[in-house]
């Protein structure tokens, strides 16, 4: 199934089903290294995507650790600088565990890393949701293409890519089906994503 943003047809499969449930398993386990445990963890997805990614790692870090991580959802929309060129983006629900993200260690979780402006929008979001004790960034790709001074603590895959080219994640929450995929143009046309 293709999602609005994304070409027709299956691209090249740089990504498949084991792929990613490895990288996630990675992602999981570096994020307990560097947190030393999962004490004052929060995983907040970033809608669409990451929401499902959140969700997966706290189980696997469930599994490593024996505690149950919290895990909610952030939507952007509203933080974005773009909103004048798309419009046409439907807000989602914004959802956070009972306690908050005072004090916590927040990881951000989304599917493709590329302008770094979602990103942006997410640190503008969470400022006004409270005052965290660390932010970190867990992506499953990044494509490279930075516009601003962002960098993915937790990376799944890089992915260097064309700006002509682009990156299409699915899901088995949201596509039916686990894969990442590129999807080219020419040399020289127009393309890219809005990520």
């Amino acid at each position: 199934m293709s999602s609005p943003d994304t070409p027709a047809g299956d691209g090249r499969v740089v990504l498949d089903a084991d792929d990613v449930s490895r990288a996630l398993t990675r992602i999981s386990h570096e994020i307990l290294e560097r947190n030393k445990g999962a004490e004052d963890l929060l995983l907040l997805g970033l809608h669409t995507r990451g929401v499902p990614l959140a969700r997966r790692i706290a189980e696997r870090i469930e599994s490593v650790e024996g505690t149950s991580v919290a895990v909610g959802s952030l939507d952007v929309t509203m933080y974005r600088d773009d909103l004048r060129s798309h419009p046409t983006r439907a807000p989602h629900k914004t959802s956070l565990p009972a306690g908050g993200i005072d004090g916590k260690t927040v990881v951000l979780v989304d599917d493709v890393l590329y302008s770094g402006r979602t990103i942006r929008a997410a640190l503008d979001a969470l400022s006004d949701l409270g005052r965290p004790a660390a932010v970190r960034l867990a992506v499953l790709v990044d494509r490279g293409h930075r516009e601003l001074p962002i960098r993915a603590d937790h990376v799944g895959k890089n992915l260097p890519t064309a700006r002509s080219e682009k990156v299409r994640v699915r899901l088995a929450e949201t596509d039916g089906g686990d894969s990442v995929s590129i999807f080219g143009s020419p040399a020289g046309t127009a393309g890219g994503e809005v990520r």
